[in-house]
């Protein structure tokens, strides 16, 4: 099959249904959780506001629109390597400058519900990741690795979504040498997570703190959060869309993240 007859397929799928499309995006909007930092080490993200400019009224008869207060890393968002001091040196790190090309790509969902709704500072280890491959199939270079925790079903409960305590945050996440694995190794292009961050809620606190950021980003890849809906995609199969807003030198941004599924 040429590559137009592959595009013509895909749309014929799309239009007849055999292909759906899947939202991966918590709404956005004032009730949104956001991460909370420790007040010592900098200020949180602002809480996102929703200003109007205009409504059908003296200052706009026709139209409707407004203006937005929000931060880079609010809500589903996509990570850039400059987010992380050891992706700032990369002349295509930032969200203007990453080539398009990386912005649609299969996904790999590995499926950590059970093990995260036991423990909610639940780890994915290489280990892990390797049964899954053996059971699934081979991640390949440049695609996605997402860890379906089922996490978005608290994402309108900021408590619960972000799970804190007296002794920090406790969401689940990968450790240092599954992210290691997935860079060095598999060469995956980016991870991504349903929880606030891409990386645990004790991941602070480990010999490599905040792994996922740390070399994500250090081999120039790419991270996801706050996803939600990985219960409808299938373990492979899927491809995802991640388009950033092209934010001049922007760390990350908010995304209307979209997964093509097969439904057969």
């Amino acid at each position: 099959m040429s590559t137009q007859d592959t595009l013509a397929s895909l749309a014929s799928s799309l239009l007849d249904g055999s292909i759906k499309v899947v939202d991966c995006t918590a709404p956005l909007g004032p009730d949104t959780p956001l991460l909370k930092l420790p007040p010592e080490l900098a200020d949180d993200t602002p809480k996102i506001e929703i200003h109007e400019i205009s409504k059908y009224g003296d200052r706009g008869p026709f139209w409707a629109w407004n203006w937005l207060k929000l931060g880079e890393h609010s809500g589903t968002h996509y990570d850039a390597p400059h987010h992380w001091i050891t992706g700032k040196d990369f002349p295509d790190g930032s969200v203007d400058t990453i080539a398009p090309q990386n912005f649609v790509a299969p996904a790999n969902v590995i499926d950590c519900t059970k093990e995260s709704a036991a423990d909610p500072d639940f780890l994915l280890t290489p280990e892990h990741i390797k049964a899954w491959e053996a059971e699934h199939g081979e991640i390949k270079e440049g695609e996605w690795v997402l860890m379906r925790t089922d996490w978005d079903q608290y994402n309108t409960d900021p408590d619960k979504f972000l799970n804190a305590d007296e002794t920090g945050p406790h969401t689940p996440g990968p450790n240092a040498e599954a992210i290691i694995y997935l860079m060095e190794e598999k060469k995956a292009l980016g991870w991504g997570t349903q929880c606030i961050g891409t990386d645990a809620g004790a991941a602070g606190g480990f010999e490599i703190p905040f792994p996922a950021h740390n070399l994500l980003h250090k081999h120039n890849r790419y991270g996801l959060a706050s996803l939600t809906n990985l219960s409808a995609l299938p373990a492979k199969g899927a491809i995802l869309v991640t388009a950033p807003l092209k934010i001049v030198n922007g760390t990350g941004s908010p995304i209307r993240a979209l997964a093509l599924v097969p439904t057969t």
